[in-house]
This record gives C-alpha cells, structure tokens and sequence, in this order.
C-alpha cells in the first residue's frame, strides 16, 4: 500500500511540495495492532479451574492468536498479558514472529506476576534504534516498554532529503479500577510514562518526533486517563477514524472488553501524538487531572476549603500512603498552591467548580474544532521537517464490538484487537 506524502491543512510551499511528490513512491502506509490475549493463568474455564492447567487448551488458543496476527501483518504489534512465565509459550511466539520478520522484545511484570507485555515490529517497516523498559513499581507491578525506531524509505541515493523519520512506540497495560480510588494511581501511571518520554527525548535530542501509545487502558473515553492524554496532544486513533466524538452518545459507541465482572466497555486504544499538535505543560495538566478527581471529595468540607482539610481529604482517601503512594505531601502542597491563586489559605469551592467546568469546556471545544485536523494537520516553518502519520483507518475484531456488542462466541479473548492504519506525513516543526 503506497501513499503520497502530503501536507493538509497547513498551507505547505511550492519547494516543500515538489519535495514531497518525489517521496511519492517511497513510501508505504504502515500499521498497528494492539490486543490483550488474557494470560492463561487468569483465563478461567467455567469459572474454576486456569486455562494455564490444561496445555491443550491454552495452546490451542495462542496458535489461533498468533495465527490471526501473522495473517494481518501488522507493521507493529503490541500484547498485553502475554504469559512470560511458560517457556514454550514465548518460545513459540519469538520463533513464528521471528521466522515471519519481527524483532521482538519481552517484558515481565515485577515481583514474578507471570505475565507481562510483548511488542515487535516489523523489519522491513521499521529499524530499532532503541529499546527501553519502564518499571512504576507500584503496589500493581505495571511495566510499559519504549521503542525508538525509525522508518525505513527507499530515497533515491543521488538526494539529500533531510527529513527525520524518527517515532517512540509505547505499549502498557494500566491498573484495573476496582473502585473510585485506583483512578489517581492510574493516572500516576500515565504521568510516569509521560514524564519518561520527556526525558527520552531530552538525552536523545528528539524535539520532534510523533508517539505511538498501545496497549489495555483499563479505562473508558469517561475517564480522566483519556481526558488528561488529551490535554498531552494525544488522539484516539479508532475515534479519528470513525469520526466518533468525546460525547457522551459516542462514549459507548464502541468496546473492546468483556471485564471479569460482565461489563461490556471500550478500554483498548493507540493513541497518536504527532509533534504539531498542541500540548498543555505535562506538570500542570497532571495537577488538573488530580483536582478533577478529587473535587466531589473536596466539596464534603462545605462551601470553604483549608489547606488542612485539602490535605486530609488526600489523606482519607490513601493517596500520601501505602498502597497507593500517589502524592508527597509536597507535591500535595504544589497542588494547594496552584488553585490558591491569592495565597489567603482558603479555596471557595464555587468558585474552584466554576474554574474546573470551564476548563473542561475549553479543553471539550478544542477537542471537537481540532479532531478533523489532528493526525493529518501539517505546519510550515523553516527549522525542520519530520515524519508524522495520519490516521487512514482503523478496525476493532470481532466486528460485532464496534457497534457496542460482545458475540458470545468469540473465545480468543477477552477483548477485542484494535488495529489502525497510518499514512505516514511530512510535517514542519519549529
């Protein structure tokens, strides 16, 4: 699949699009696929015994899963809950993936969970420069892996094109919410995962460079993981796709998840962040997305809030303490002096619910005028040129779940696999 390069949106120059029609044929559309393929030692059989007791069983499973990914020849391949606990398991995926022209990288969870994640790309699509793992020892043992690769295009030798084709690749599997109170430590997850691809790119001098993130959320498009990776730039490339909003009617328009409890929701996303698109500072959008997580906690102390009483509430609901370990109390502190704009010790909780609604208004309007252009928009400036991708298409299997249904015949898993299609784009950074 071939795609001219182009520049929509952006008012690209007579030099940058005779430069880009020469990439014409250079260049193919590359593809993602992400999937949790649920560890058999967590996949019950008739709600009793592990699949992980019976080999037949989970066995069959896996070469169904690995026959399903290899006939989609994905570009990169991103598994959530992958067994590295049973040798002939991974064995059996690193050969196929391998023998079919993957380079493929294995991460376990911390303290011997058993499972973990696996991702691998394509040779012919991409090249690994580097490969990072990232360990939140946190009470849920989560983990993410980090992949700096670059694109591969066949350039005539005789042209000096001086484009960067540089991208980040993350896949993760987040916490599960089991109540209100896991929603600051995924959030933390977030931040984490964040904070270190800020850092990566500052030790490898990578201003600009788009970000691919996989992987099992844990989380639907109402919750404030999705809100705050919004705020960071990043898209919901499925919701591009299909043009589906941030409203509450195109919420459940789709899923991608069976969870343990019978619930049906839409928690599998590859969010994309191309290095145009505007981001709020990652400290002060993880301040908001913390305060918009606790206000219905801070209005139980009446129309005025104290320092004190902000401080407790943090600490009534574990956050500053184990398990949870979210906030210091001087990051706490930080929090108090960010929304205490006059520095008199006292919040009007009114007032602070006004300023959170019309922050997320603002932030509901940007989302609804920006999401035709994301992914696709370019900008001119003259410092330097670099791949982007905008997203053609994206597809969730089994069909039945983009229209918010859960087929009771589908045993694969228990989620769905999201796979998108992304065209790359040249885009002018400054």
């Amino acid at each position: 699949m071939e795609a001219a390069i182009k520049v929509s949106g952006g008012g690209g120059t007579t030099e940058s699009m005779d430069v880009l029609d020469q990439y014409s044929n250079s260049i193919e559309d590359v593809s993602c696929t992400t999937f949790n393929i649920l560890a058999p030692i967590y996949k019950r059989l008739n709600g009793l015994n592990c699949e992980s007791e019976f080999r037949e069983y989970w066995l069959s499973r896996n070469e169904k899963i690995l026959e399903g990914l290899l006939h989609r020849k994905s570009s990169i391949i991103c598994i959530q809950e992958f067994w590295v606990g049973n040798e002939e398991l991974v064995g059996m995926y690193e050969r196929r993936l391998s023998d079919d022209g993957y380079a493929t990288y294995k991460l376990a969870r911390t303290n011997n969970r058993g499972d973990g994640l696996l991702i691998a790309v394509h040779r012919n699509h991409f090249q690994v420069l580097n490969y990072k793992e990232l360990l939140f020892n946190d009470f849920g043992d989560r983990v993410a892996q980090l992949l700096h690769v670059e694109l591969i295009m066949n350039f005539n030798q005789n042209k000096n094109f001086n484009i960067k084709k540089e991208a980040l690749i993350v896949n993760t599997h987040l916490l599960f919410p089991h109540d209100s109170r896991y929603c600051f430590p995924r959030l933390q997850q977030v931040y984490k995962i964040l904070q270190y691809i800020e850092s990566y790119c500052e030790e490898y001098q990578l201003p600009h460079v788009p970000i691919i993130l996989c992987g099992d959320w844990n989380g639907s498009k109402r919750g404030h993981v999705y809100k705050f990776l919004c705020t960071q730039g990043f898209v919901s490339s499925y919701d591009i796709a299909h043009h589906c909003t941030d409203s509450d009617e195109d919420a459940c328009k789709w899923v991608s998840h069976r969870n343990h409890r019978g619930n049906i929701c839409g928690v599998d996303f590859i969010w994309l962040c191309n290095p145009n698109n505007h981001r709020m500072p990652l400290k002060e959008s993880f301040m908001k997305a913390v305060l918009g997580n606790i206000k219905n906690h801070l209005h139980d102390h009446g129309s005025y809030i104290t320092y004190s009483q902000f401080l407790q509430t943090f600490s009534q609901l574990g956050l500053t303490s184990h398990p949870f370990n979210v906030l210091s109390t001087e990051e706490v502190k930080d929090l108090w002096d960010h929304v205490d704009t006059n520095g008199d010790g006292v919040i009007e909780y009114s007032l602070l619910n006004s300023e959170w609604k019309s922050q997320a208004l603002s932030q509901q309007k940007e989302n609804s005028d920006e999401s035709k252009q994301r992914g696709t928009k370019g900008t001119v400036s003259n410092t330097s040129t670099t791949i982007g991708f905008k997203i053609k298409n994206a597809v969730l299997f089994p069909p039945e779940v983009e229209k918010g249904l859960w087929p009771e015949n589908y045993s694969l898993s228990d989620h769905a696999h999201l796979t998108v299609e992304f065209s790359p784009v040249t885009i002018q950074c400054c």
